[in-house]
């Protein structure tokens, strides 16, 4: 059973067996593990409720203070969560056209202590969010003002627009690196050669300043960081500096890449693992009935992804190529993840989204202790 319990007072569920699949070869990309290395982490219990009612959730932001903002896709709406586990809204997003995978997706946090070089950041810092237009999918930025309880969105400003948009394909994940640099997930929006023409800006992870434009040191002079993609939905860094995505396939492989500036991840010349020159092959891949990938989020170096059609959390160990699933058909459709307080991770389901079976009380987020 799920129990439902308040976002600040929620405690570690005992530990219980889970569901996996058997391990896989460690990915040659990726460091051996040394001794000083993190020590990789598990769910340690049953998920916990800690909020409901959500409509088609598709972005967990944690803040600084320890806030937490979440954006719904269809009513571009986001809200933030109270330490009673309810909800309430601090901000609509203005110009949001949602049409089937379309709408508001993914939010990321520039705090003001991350921004040097733009002394202008507000005292609470920037709230960045991407979203799909009536001809576009776009980011803009928007002051993050109030107190915990009490947030609420400043008027936006545009960062980047003309990332192409459709019905589906819109990638929709932003967050910022360790570099301090924006890093923003773009679909192919249904036109596959999108993503080999670098004179596009869908079928990449694009690369920029707080403010939208390219660094010098990008590898093409442009947006574009990395290429070949179909439709890219999760990111996040390692504790080396490592980019990870996850990234839906067509109708065999879903993939897990580790990105490179400058790389090439063959869409729609391979799907999957196709070994040809030039293209770099996944560090894992999954078929589309297992996976669906959407968030991404890293703990102590260990890997955890949210699986839409597969209905369930993937966890991934790099040192050592362990692979496995967890909570399989126990919550539906996941779509995003993120550490949470106190050694957990959230994770937020999306069985409102049109595509999956609603329960009373759906979308939930829940939280899991996680430890060795």
């Amino acid at each position: 059973m799920v129990t439902l319990l308040c976002a600040c007072t929620a405690t570690a569920p005992l530990p219980t067996a889970s569901t996996s699949t058997p391990a896989r070869p460690a990915p040659a990309a990726t460091t051996p593990a040394t001794d000083a290395s993190p020590v990789p982490v598990r769910p340690l219990g049953e998920p916990v409720v800690i909020a409901e009612g959500l409509d088609a959730p598709w972005s967990i932001l944690r803040l600084p203070s320890g806030a937490t903002l979440i954006s719904e896709r269809d009513t571009a709406l986001v809200r933030e969560l109270l330490p009673d586990g309810s909800l309430r809204d601090a901000g609509t997003i203005d110009g949001v056209e949602p049409t089937g995978e379309g709408g508001l997706l993914g939010l990321a946090i520039l705090a003001a202590g991350d921004a040097e070089a733009n002394p202008a950041t507000p005292d609470a810092g920037w709230v960045y969010a991407y979203f799909t237009a009536a001809s576009d999918n776009r980011i803009v930025r928007m002051p993050l003002t109030g107190t915990a309880g009490n947030l609420g969105l400043g008027d936006p400003e545009p960062v980047l627009s003309g990332i192409p948009a459709a019905g589906n394909h819109n990638g929709g994940r932003i967050g910022f690196g360790p570099d301090g640099l924006l890093y923003a997930t773009a679909g192919d929006a249904g036109e596959s050669d999108n993503a080999q023409d670098l004179g596009s800006l869908g079928g990449k992870i694009l690369r920029m300043t707080p403010t939208g434009e390219a660094p010098a040191d990008n590898p093409f002079g442009s947006l574009v960081y990395s290429y070949g993609h179909r439709n890219p939905q999760g990111i996040a860094w390692d504790s080396s500096g490592q980019l990870w995505a996850s990234e839906f396939g067509q109708n065999t492989w879903d993939e897990l890449n580790l990105i490179t500036a400058g790389g090439n991840y063959g869409w729609p010349e391979v799907e999957g693992a196709g070994g040809g020159a030039g293209f770099i092959d996944p560090v894992q891949q999954w078929s589309t009935d297992e996976a669906s990938p959407s968030g991404l989020a890293i703990v102590n170096d260990t890997l955890f992804l949210a699986a839409l059609r597969g209905e369930r959390l993937w966890r991934i160990d790099p040192s050592t190529g362990t692979v496995d699933d967890w909570f399989v058909n126990s919550f539906g459709r996941l779509r995003d993840l993120v550490s949470g307080p106190d050694g957990t991770l959230w994770f937020v389901s999306n069985n409102t989204d049109g595509r999956g079976t609603p329960a009373p009380g759906d979308d939930r987020l829940y939280q899991v202790q996680v430890g060795p």
